[in-house]
């Protein structure tokens, strides 16, 4: 594992004694250029290899909210998500390497085959799977709160954000090494809207003119635009208040842009658009997008490159999905043991 000096802590000290953090992947994460006819080059930042056992955007999140769990004393973490969360299998997975129980409370979605095998990973690391649903959720939140810390679902919160705040100064010090010119553009996934509002806020804190295309992968009813403004201002308030030397820009969220048009039937369905996108990327360099998150947001910026507005641009796609190999953690499991409400969704 790679731990270097956290960039955000290298500009701002006083924020190091301010905030949690326990070390968990491996960072700085690399650049694989995504060479396609016809199309400019893209750089692909790797967070899908974030982690040694598990990557995606959630590593870095969760280095600060079971940093803050360990520091409050901590047995027990709990979270919530849908049935197939990326974010509750990297709790569990990474609660687990701090030597701390996890439970998962589980909402159903939409059938898809990675949702069994996210599922039977957790169970086999050991997680504790609770189904729920939208009348039951509130009670056993309320019930878990009582003896658990609440990790919140996708990882966002101020503290949650932080850890993209953090990830903007390790890409600034990568442009500022030579391996890349400064983005012109960011495409990311847009879900709970932590990594977003964080890429936000650090990228004008460390100066990069970098604007981010958020590509919305998850209804308005489920996320409301109102809470983009209200994460922002509060995160940005949460680190002025741990360090008030951390600069206010101007005009909070300027450098963000969220697009609606690609979120297709729904969330956690798969689009047309998305598997083509899929398809033309792991064909090309060999990298694993999912379906239902990170492929919508590749092929919005596939339909830019091709309407050309990517012409003369830098051009960075943020991978926020996991490519390590869940096999190892789902033959650990027995099938037998899911949670009945959980062994309708079918296998790959």
């Amino acid at each position: 594992m790679t731990s270097p000096a956290l960039p955000l802590f290298d500009a701002f000290p006083a924020l190091a004694g301010r905030l949690p953090h326990v070390p968990l992947g491996t960072f700085p994460t690399p650049f694989t250029p995504l060479r396609l006819p016809g199309l400019p080059d893209v750089q692909l930042k790797r967070d899908d290899l974030s982690g040694l056992v598990y990557g995606s955007n959630k590593v870095r999140k969760l280095e600060f909210l079971l940093g803050e769990a360990r520091a409050a004393g901590a047995s027990e973490v709990y979270t919530i998500g849908f049935a197939g969360s990326n974010h509750a299998l990297a709790t569990a997975i990474y609660a687990r390497q701090l030597g701390l129980r996890c439970t998962s409370l589980l909402m159903p979605q939409h059938p898809h085959p990675t949702v069994r095998t996210h599922l039977l990973a957790a169970l086999g690391i050991g997680a504790t799977l609770q189904p729920v649903c939208c009348w039951t959720l509130a009670l056993w939140d309320a019930r878990m709160a009582r003896r658990a810390y609440r990790i919140p679902p996708g990882g966002t919160s101020p503290l949650g954000v932080v850890a993209y705040v953090n990830a903007a100064f390790e890409l600034a010090a990568q442009v500022h090494a030579g391996l890349l010119p400064a983005p012109d553009l960011l495409y990311v996934p847009f879900a709970s809207m932590g990594t977003a509002a964080g890429l936000s806020i650090g990228l004008a804190a460390c100066g990069l003119p970098t604007r981010i295309v958020a590509v919305r992968v998850i209804g308005r009813l489920l996320q409301p635009p109102s809470g983009l403004g209200r994460l922002l201002r509060g995160s940005l308030a949460y680190l002025r208040e741990c360090d008030p030397s951390f600069p206010a820009p101007a005009r909070l969220g300027e450098n963000l842009e969220v697009r609606d048009n690609f979120l297709g039937r729904g969330y956690a369905i798969p689009s047309g658009e998305g598997r083509e996108a899929l398809a033309l990327v792991c064909e090309a360099c060999g990298v694993i997008l999912s379906e239902t998150y990170s492929a919508k947001a590749m092929a919005a910026l596939l339909a830019d490159a091709r309407a050309g507005k990517l012409r003369g641009r830098n051009v960075l796609y943020w991978n926020t999905y996991n490519n390590r190999d869940l096999g190892p953690l789902v033959a650990r499991a027995n099938p037998d043991d899911l949670p009945r409400a959980f062994r309708r969704y079918p296998g790959a």
